[in-house]
Parts: C-alpha cells; structure tokens; sequence
C-alpha cells in the first residue's frame, strides 16, 4: 500500500529506508529540503494522507540530524 506520493507508510518502510530517503532528498534540494519536507507534508495534509505525513516527519528528523548533528534545537523527542 503506498501514500499519495508513492511512498509506503510508516509500518511499512524500516528506519533505513527512512535514513536513505533523508540522504536523498538532502542531496536533490540541498539548502531548500527543509522547504520542500514542509510542502510535501503540507500537501499530504490537506489530502488526509496520514500515515505519509507521519513518514516525512520521521524523514524530517532525520535530515536535521544529518544536517548538523541534531544541534539546531529544532529536534524534538516524541
């Protein structure tokens, strides 16, 4: 079963996948990820599709972990 864009949801898809799904779109937008992990979160919102919104969450802390070492302050525990 895959989410509105193509990606499977959070049960789904192993922490791995999640890391590399971070290493990748860091990679394709480099300085606007976060801009583009908040559109594609924004837009899976609209649409209701949870379990993706859920799953670029997670993609979303691991980009800020990569970034700089989990440092920014912007990380969150849940």
């Amino acid at each position: 079963m895959m989410g509105n864009d193509g990606v499977a949801p959070r049960s789904l898809l192993p922490d791995r996948d999640i890391w590399a799904c971070a290493q990748k779109v860091m990679s394709q937008y480099g300085d606007r990820v976060i801009f583009h992990i908040a559109e594609r979160v924004g837009v899976l919102s609209l649409v209701g599709d949870m379990s993706s919104v859920d799953m670029w969450m997670r993609i979303a802390d691991r980009v800020d972990q990569l970034s700089d070492n989990g440092t920014s302050g912007r990380r969150t525990r849940h």
